[in-house]
């Protein structure tokens, strides 16, 4: 799983891997003004940890949450890839892209076995 958890002296501390940045990199990037519900829907994450995920996005710089209003009643978020954010998209897509190559490689080989 992508989500991995520690324990440091009574913390509990959430480890996102680079799959679960590029992905929500990708989603956000074709679907801006997705809900979060939208977007952990279709990423497959719970609310929790695309919060997670979207604010260390934030931190890094490479997602810029801007907030607007929707109605009288509720306040609705846009998020938007920063240069940075642009960047980022992109080498984590060769890295994916490199990580789907080896394994096809590897899963040739076996089936050549």
């Amino acid at each position: 799983m992508a989500l991995h958890y520690s324990n440091f002296e009574g913390i509990i501390i959430v480890m996102i891997n680079d799959d679960d940045h590029f992905n929500t990199l990708r989603t956000i990037k074709k679907k801006p003004q997705s809900t979060q519900r939208d977007l952990a829907n279709e990423l497959g994450f719970s609310l929790g940890k695309l919060n997670y995920c979207l604010k260390a996005l934030q931190h890094k710089g490479l997602v810029k949450i801007n907030n607007f209003k929707k109605s009288k009643k509720k306040l609705n978020y846009i998020y938007v890839l920063t240069p940075k954010g642009l960047s980022a998209k992109t080498k984590l897509t060769l890295k994916f892209m490199e990580k789907k190559m080896r394994e096809y490689d590897e899963l040739k080989k076996e089936m050549e076995k």
